[in-house]
């Protein structure tokens, strides 16, 4: 698989796969698989050249089993017959559960729990890339970023993301957290590009753009079709999925973008990864955009 680069030259790069796995649906989608074919979604990724994961503690059916996501992340990569140590596990902390219910902590004190429950459960001395999962109204956006950029100086992450983050609130990031922070992860998709501005502004920082939901939510399979008939009509062009369509289009949009689609079964995320050898043409791009 291609490869592309997170990180920068003072707390260094890795190079990963240009394609990631969302864990996320390994743990909350109805029906879930069972541990046995959810690990076999990791090793197929593994397999595709995929060495980017992207998980959370707070991916899990509710409160009870919060960090269920990251213990089967942290299995799978145990069982794995092959060389897993070249992966990037991503984690998130800001988003707790009460009940089944999503709510928001982006409180220092919380953060730091939060991260050293996640180091537990993923069985490492530093998190590769701690991400705060999504701005939290009660608490200053600075507090936040301050609690990362502490984290990082003691060593218990090695590299800083944020989610669902504006211009402005990159920008802050940037301030506080300096050199430590090299990942935006926001929702973008053929279906969802208001995140649009974003994607542009860490392609003129050098930040990693991780598009989550790169398909366009719950109902990508309906949804593009619908939407986004563009990508159909090239996908039956080129005799693939409109998946892999979609895929190929994401990493057209900069060197920084690395698409992350979840999957529950192998075959989805062999068939994503496959998205990073297809090469569109400009004309193809063109009519994508425009769509």
């Amino acid at each position: 698989m291609q490869q592309r680069t997170i990180g920068n030259d003072t707390v260094g790069r890795i190079e990963v796969g240009a394609v990631g796995l969302g864990a996320m649906p390994l743990s909350t989608k109805d029906p879930r698989p069972s541990a046995t074919d959810a690990q076999a979604v990791v090793h197929a990724a593994l397999d595709a050249g995929v060495t980017l994961i992207d998980t959370a503690d707070a991916y899990a059916r509710d409160e009870a089993e919060f960090g269920h996501n990251e213990s089967l992340v942290a299995a799978a990569l145990s069982s794995y017959g092959g060389d897993s140590s070249g992966v990037l596990v991503a984690t998130k902390g800001g988003h707790t559960r009460r009940g089944t219910e999503w709510e928001l902590d982006g409180t220092a004190a919380y953060l730091r729990r939060a991260c050293e429950a996640s180091l537990r459960r993923l069985g490492v001395e530093a998190i590769g890339l701690y991400q705060f999962h999504r701005p939290d109204p009660a608490t200053p956006w600075e507090e936040s970023m301050g609690a990362l950029r502490a984290l990082a100086d003691d060593g218990l992450v090695r590299m800083v993301g944020i989610s669902n983050a504006d211009v402005g609130q990159i920008d802050v990031a940037r301030e506080i957290v300096g050199d430590a922070l090299v990942s935006v992860q926001n929702q973008f998709s053929p279906g969802y590009r208001s995140s649009a501005g974003e994607l542009a502004h860490c392609a003129r920082h050098g930040l990693a753009f991780l598009p989550w939901s790169p398909f366009g939510g719950i109902s990508a399979a309906k949804s593009l079709d619908a939407t986004a008939g563009g990508f159909a009509a090239v996908a039956a062009e080129l005799g693939v999925s409109v998946y892999r369509v979609t895929v190929a289009w994401h990493l057209a949009q900069s060197d920084v973008v690395l698409p992350i689609p979840g999957a529950s079964r192998q075959e989805s995320i062999t068939d994503s990864a496959a998205g990073a050898h297809l090469q569109l043409t400009a004309d193809q791009l063109a009519r994508l955009d425009a769509t």
